[in-house]
């Protein structure tokens, strides 16, 4: 239904949500529960998605965790809905905290091999692009410019070859 909805409107209606998500948030400081894709392509570069709403800076692909999902297969939908890609031998590698507007939200940090060409939907996702590691764009999120090196270590530690 919301894909009858022209890209431009749809990507106004986003901010204006995504605005008023956070001062719900900021009230009721639930504990959001999310995951994030650290996904890589044959060549090893990372992949990197820039939403039409919040700050606007390069992180990695991903979203909530619905009620009873698991973090994986969250993982799994998130990463197709956002890039229309899978995820090849998808494995958990790391569980963070981070403040979010007022409240915690905590993410699993999954990996894998990506599979397919990424394609943001011009709606929810701007850009989607693979970076190799040592050409990251310069407006990261700061959470991952915190991380990424770690989580990049540990993922090549169990990537099968």
């Amino acid at each position: 239904m919301l894909r009858l909805i022209p890209k431009p409107l749809h990507r106004v209606l986003l901010v204006q949500a995504h605005r008023v998500r956070l001062v719900w948030w900021r009230i009721r400081k639930p504990l959001l529960l999310g995951c994030r894709v650290l996904a890589f392509d044959g060549e090893g570069r990372i992949l990197l998605v820039r939403h039409s709403y919040g700050s606007g800076r390069w992180m990695l692909p991903g979203g909530g965790i619905g009620r009873g999902e698991v973090p994986v297969l969250a993982a799994l939908r998130e990463l197709a809905e956002e890039t229309a890609c899978a995820l090849e031998d998808p494995r958990e590698i790391a569980v963070i905290e981070e403040p979010l507007a007022g409240t915690t939200n905590r993410v699993h940090v999954i990996t894998g091999r990506a599979r397919g060409l990424p394609q943001g939907d011009g709606r929810e996702i701007v850009a989607a692009e693979f970076f190799a590691p040592d050409a990251l764009p310069p407006n990261l999120a700061q959470q991952l410019q915190r991380n990424l090196a770690d989580w990049i270590r540990t993922a090549k530690a169990g990537l099968p070859t």
